[in-house]
């Protein structure tokens, strides 16, 4: 792990999976307040549920990029919105690093003054619908080989305990591990034992009363009685979910929640 220059301020404000268009416009409404809140020097998101919780168009990521944000994440909805496969290549957007894509990159390097920041992304395999190549040793390999002053990955996983596990198998080796996928802010933000900050889900950016981001009937009668209705986004007041994660001068990671009145 990079030695730490307390002259220095490195601040990186991440925010947890935007849902939808009431996630993207209340993110958009909300960026400049963020920004001179908590002063990032860069600002990360995870956007693979963007459109309509399934994907990212070009249309969207123009307007986030146009809004300051250094660089996009995904998930295991990376490619449901074909679209992506149009634009990923050479832009701000990272896909996992283990879906066995020939599209895009699982991780970029970014610049920043002086400072290299290395963001991976990557899959779980527990409890996921289709088979990834491992995260941990593709992650570890990259960790490996490139050259950089700061190091954050994005692991969007099913189970706490693989994210868990994740920290621990990287805990020293990388600046920051989060994660994303489950939609629901957990309470667990830490410093690992050599360094390494930690949670184990950022949270979801968008509708505050559905089903992590879904229209709350449909959800309730599908588990209630087996109704099969396409997804819709919830409507009502919305929510952003982000961590600030500090390296210098000192290093933490900070739970960020603002909601907006019913």
């Amino acid at each position: 792990m990079p030695l730490l220059f307390y002259n220095r301020t490195m601040k990186i404000l991440f925010i947890g999976d935007i849902y939808g268009e009431a996630g993207v416009n209340y993110l958009l409404e909300n960026i400049s307040y963020l920004r001179q809140t908590y002063q990032p020097n860069l600002i990360i998101a995870n956007a693979e549920n963007a459109k309509e919780g399934r994907g990212i168009t070009l249309k969207i990521y123009k307007e986030l990029m146009k809004s300051g944000i250094s660089l996009l994440t995904m998930g295991n909805h990376t490619w449901k919105n074909k679209e992506l496969e149009t634009f990923i290549e050479g832009s701000n957007v990272i896909r996992p690093i283990n879906d066995r894509s020939n599209k895009g990159n699982g991780y970029k390097i970014i610049k920043y003054n002086d400072k290299k920041i290395l963001v991976l992304n990557a899959l779980g395999r527990a409890f996921m619908a289709e088979e990834y190549d491992n995260p941990f040793l593709m992650v570890k390999e990259v960790l490996e080989k490139e050259t950089y002053d700061y190091s954050i990955l994005d692991f969007h996983a099913e189970t706490t305990s693989e994210k868990v596990a994740m920290a621990h198998f990287l805990d020293g080796k990388i600046d920051a591990v989060v994660g994303t996928h489950t939609h629901i802010q957990t309470n667990d933000n830490m410093k690992y034992p050599k360094g390494t900050l930690y949670i184990s889900d950022i949270g979801m950016t968008g509708p505050m009363w559905g089903v992590i981001g879904v229209d709350k009937d449909i959800i309730v009668n599908r588990f209630v009685y087996a109704e099969s209705v396409p997804n819709q986004v919830a409507k009502g007041p919305r929510q952003i979910n982000a961590v600030l994660i500090t390296l210098e001068p000192t290093r933490k990671i900070e739970k960020i929640h603002l909601e907006e009145m019913s």
